[in-house]
């Protein structure tokens, strides 16, 4: 097994702390349901001081909105260091903050974040990171391996401490194949076809469709208008996952579902034996009826890898990428925008 980061192993002399007192590093993680923050000391992250926001963080045409992320964390990051201060507030050593979109949306955070966050908490390690990322540190740490993250969607992401693969995560139009709102949109699909006496329907979806949602005929209008589409259709998951136990067209989607997630952590994985795949997000506790299948797939997929348990969540894995900057100890490999370190915090 591969060692734990460097972040547990504190020395003096780093982040502008006093060497005689810990390290304290702020993890963000912002993502649909909202805006949480932790506090720990690098060498103790398992004990976080956290608050949280269920307002989202705003996404407009220029992206996430850097201003409006700023507006929550800066009250919340204040207030978690008035907890822990003591006599006197504690300076922290490093952030990082992942964000869902931060990959292909996260131009203002980037451009805007690092003299930001040192005017207003005179931090200079800053972290930005894809919210892949955070789920993967939190689910590994800092070994090479490949990560599933799913809930709402699904994405793969994983690194021989060299680069980063990615698959999926393509959004629920063109992609995210086995997670939550693919996985809605399967069940739905059964039961409407149940409704008009097509191949492939089951009544036992076509019923709870209709206890879910009403009648079946007035589903595209219940739906289709929707802003929050995937996770009205992620709703449904659950559902299918309860028919499952006694439904093979249930029973089947969830199989076909376990072999897409299936094919993307193969597509991600480091090759070789003692790699590791770990699971993550809150499709995960569908169970049995998804994880059964799920495990046979990833045998046949992937047998020279071990399915191994998250050791926490993307807000961990947050904690877990700042207090590794904190004492220079990232060994996740850093591409500009998965995982981005500004210049001025890689070079303290």
């Amino acid at each position: 097994m591969t060692r734990e980061p460097a972040a547990a192993e504190p020395g003096p002399g780093h982040g502008g702390d006093d060497p005689a007192g810990p390290r304290w590093v702020l993890g963000v993680d912002s993502g649909g349901s909202g805006l949480r923050v932790a506090l720990a000391s690098a060498g103790d992250l398992a004990r976080p001081e956290t608050t949280a926001s269920r307002e989202p963080v705003r996404t407009g045409a220029a992206g996430i909105d850097a201003g409006h992320l700023l507006e929550q964390l800066l009250p919340m990051a204040r207030d978690l260091l008035a907890r822990v201060g003591g006599p006197g507030v504690p300076r922290l050593s490093a952030v990082a903050v992942g964000a869902a979109g931060m990959a292909t949306l996260g131009d203002g955070l980037r451009a805007e974040l690092p003299a930001a966050l040192a005017a207003e908490l005179g931090v200079r390690r800053l972290a930005l990171a894809a919210d892949g990322v955070t789920a993967y540190a939190g689910a590994l740490g800092q070994r090479p391996g490949a990560v599933v993250a799913a809930g709402t969607g699904m994405i793969a992401l994983g690194t021989d401490l060299t680069s980063w693969q990615r698959a999926d995560g393509w959004g629920h139009l063109l992609g995210d194949c086995g997670g939550g709102a693919w996985i809605g949109r399967a069940g739905l699909d059964a039961a409407m076809r149940a409704h008009d006496g097509r191949r492939g329907g089951s009544a036992a979806l076509l019923a709870l469709a209709e206890e879910r949602f009403g009648p079946a005929a007035g589903l595209p209008a219940r739906i289709y208008p929707r802003t929050d589409r995937p996770a009205v259709l992620a709703a449904f998951a659950p559902d299918v996952a309860r028919a499952a136990l006694d439904d093979s067209v249930a029973a089947g989607i969830l199989r076909e579902a376990a072999g897409h997630i299936a094919e993307a952590a193969a597509a991600v994985c480091p090759a070789g034996d003692g790699g590791e795949v770990a699971l993550t997000g809150g499709l995960f506790k569908m169970g049995e009826p998804l994880l059964a299948p799920l495990r046979a797939e990833l045998a046949e997929q992937l047998p020279y890898a071990d399915a191994v348990s998250a050791t926490g969540d993307p807000l961990h894995g947050a904690l877990v990428i700042a207090a590794a900057l904190a004492v220079d100890g990232l060994r996740l490999p850093c591409d500009g925008r998965l995982l981005h370190v500004p210049q001025e915090a890689a070079d303290r």
